[in-house]
């Protein structure tokens, strides 16, 4: 730990009740940095601060809360005052929006609000918080998406993966016309796994709590990348102050690709009883699509049967050095943090 090295340098993380969010906090605490970090509402604070200690922080003297909404202008000058970084990671997700305008506002105006502030604060580089969502949709690639690709919005794209292109593609278009000389970096996970530290947690996550619960009967035939929110947050720390992270986007994927029978593998080998419940069958991808035309849940999910979904960590290794844990111990530390908040049943 390299406490105090980094005390005169302030970092602002928008969005600090996220999972993620909260991660980047704690690992910038760990590293001797004064943290402020933006919530909708200061009521969320204790809860914040819960998950924190959930996190192994004992010590709250080096981080601040201040009230901002990305859809409002209010609060941002006051939250990016004096930081020498940023880290814009909240986005909001409606909870059942069918109007994709709903994901898509917030994540391009919230994008831009924080890149004003930040340029006009002289903040030195903002590292956003993208998604494998604006890189691999739309594509059908076959063999592993790499930074070099972008989702094909001329095709159907879901609500939140298309405004999680769009936002990249604002600010990368902001710095380069009017940045005036604000540096930006771009981190775009695929499905984030890790230990959870309250009750709210990542879709990802979702899935090995009903396999815990004994809620999946099968596993429909689909692969997707996974990382563990701490690599995550490491590689936002990374790409904050590494030279050559300047300009560069960087996937964070710990490595193949993962089928959910393999996460069900994985917690029956790994965690004895607990595990137990997770699913031994595979479904067919026409009893899917059954399911599908009475289910809205699982049509969301028909597009992704069968897609090849990989994508490669070899940039973000080469130059930044980043040493993520395996999809294994991702899949291992979500379970067991799930069992010892008591959140399976």
């Amino acid at each position: 730990m390299m406490k105090n090295s980094n005390r005169e340098e302030t970092v602002l993380v928008t969005g600090g009740s996220g999972f993620i969010a909260s991660y980047c906090v704690i690992a910038l605490l760990k590293s001797g940095y004064k943290v402020r970090t933006t919530l909708r509402s200061a009521k969320r604070s204790a809860e914040v601060l819960a998950m924190l200690k959930e996190g192994g922080i004992q010590s709250f003297d080096d981080l601040s809360f201040v009230e901002a909404d990305l859809m409002q202008d209010r609060g941002w000058a006051e939250a990016v005052s004096g930081c020498t970084y940023v880290l814009h990671v909240a986005s909001p997700t409606p909870g059942h929006a069918a109007d994709e305008d709903a994901f898509i506002r917030p994540a391009r105006e919230g994008v831009l609000r924080v890149l004003k502030a930040a340029r006009d604060a002289g903040v030195h580089r903002v590292v956003l918080t993208s998604a494998f969502g604006a890189v691999g949709y739309g594509g059908g690639k076959t063999t592993a998406y790499t930074e070099q690709d972008w989702t094909d919005l001329s095709k159907p794209v879901p609500p939140y993966q298309k405004s999680k292109t769009l936002a990249e593609k604002d600010a990368w278009d902001f710095i380069k016309k009017d940045g005036n000389g604000l540096e930006l970096a771009v981190v775009n996970p695929v499905g984030v796994l890790g230990p959870v530290l309250a009750a709210d947690y990542t879709h990802s996550i979702n899935t090995i709590h009903r396999m815990l619960n004994g809620e999946l009967s099968g596993c429909p035939k689909i692969s997707s990348g996974y990382v563990d929110v701490r690599d995550v947050a490491d590689l936002h720390v990374k790409a904050m102050t590494a030279p050559q992270a300047n300009g560069e986007r960087f996937l964070a994927v710990a490595g193949e690709s993962m089928s959910i029978m393999d996460i069900a593998r994985v917690l029956r080998s790994r965690l004895g009883e607990a595990g137990q419940k997770a699913p031994r069958r595979e479904l067919s991808n026409w009893f899917v699509r059954i399911i599908a035309l009475f289910n809205p849940q699982v049509k969301l999910i028909v597009p992704y049967l069968g897609m090849p979904m990989s994508a490669s960590n070899e940039k973000a290794r080469r130059l930044l050095g980043w040493m993520p844990r395996t999809n294994e111990e991702a899949v291992v530390a979500t379970a067991e943090s799930l069992i010892r908040l008591k959140l399976i049943r």
